[in-house]
């Protein structure tokens, strides 16, 4: 659709931020509202999503920058904001949805809160001098977190929605999956074939979708946490470089063209990382 013009550059901008500002809070929402059978260990486990997603931010901070030492200016930059900030939240919550349904977003919209500070700070610090309090402001204002909130008031105050809210609610939740890939196929389809032979950028492929999938592995196995709360923080650290990092490259002149370069490398090759550790998981 994008090759052949019916989605233009404006248009997949468009469909991105309708997604992000009204699909997938929609979707986060629902995921608090169903039937969701609640074991014993069920907020036990929301408590060690939310630990397992707060210290992979920590790592990634503070530890992150070492991957890349032999690297300078916006490459080094680019690729630490990456590592940093995933793409748990845009690919990650259709594919935890269509693996694991309702109780796998729920877990996945706890693990984003992290995700969400560490965005609007530590990430967005890399790129200017970012000041705290419109940090804040942001994130206390992102649709997805407010969602988080609206659902756990549902979840703790169940309440029984007018019929078209309800319905509303149920079926733009039901958009998630196909319209957030038709966004990234187009996304995918503005790079080049070329674009592979960077070896820098394949080193950051590989450190984004299978070192650090395979270190939150052996320590949580270590753990042994949950398996499903497992098996989507797995998944969610395997998630390629965020869309996030272009923009805020281009907007902080910085090498838009490598970030969009790298977003696209490591987008495609989730492609074939992602199926496999859900196989092995």
């Amino acid at each position: 659709m994008k090759k052949i013009g019916v989605i233009s550059e404006a248009g997949k901008k468009c469909l991105s931020d309708f997604t992000v500002n009204l699909i997938l809070p929609c979707n986060i929402i629902q995921s608090f509202r169903e039937d969701i059978p609640i074991s014993a260990d069920f907020f036990d486990n929301c408590v060690t999503v939310f630990a397992i997603s707060l210290g992979i931010q920590t790592f990634s901070i503070l530890v992150g920058h070492f991957f890349f030492l032999r690297y300078e200016g916006d490459k080094k930059t680019i690729f630490t904001y990456g590592l940093i900030v995933s793409n748990s939240s845009f690919i990650g919550i259709p594919v935890i949805d269509s693996l694991y349904g309702a109780l796998g977003v729920l877990y996945t919209s706890i693990f984003q809160i992290p995700v969400r500070v560490t965005m609007w700070s530590s990430g967005l610090a890399l790129f200017t001098d970012v000041n705290k309090k419109d940090a804040y402001k942001k994130l206390l204002k992102h649709p997805c977190i407010v969602a988080i909130v609206i659902g756990m008031l549902f979840m703790l105050i169940p309440v029984d929605l007018p019929g078209f809210i309800d319905n509303t609610l149920t079926e733009i939740s039901k958009c998630m999956v196909p319209i957030s890939m038709i966004v990234i196929g187009a996304m995918l389809e503005e790079s080049r074939v070329q674009q592979f032979f960077d070896l820098s950028v394949l080193y950051f492929s590989l450190i984004r979708l299978i070192v650090y999938p395979l270190l939150t592995l052996g320590i949580l196995a270590a753990l042994q946490v949950d398996v499903l709360v497992m098996d989507v923080t797995v998944l969610l650290s395997a998630m390629p470089m965020a869309g996030t990092t272009a923009i805020l490259a281009d907007k902080y002149n910085k090498d838009s063209r490598l970030a969009s370069q790298v977003i696209f490398v490591s987008t495609f090759l989730s492609i074939i990382t992602l199926p496999l550790f859900s196989l092995f998981l």
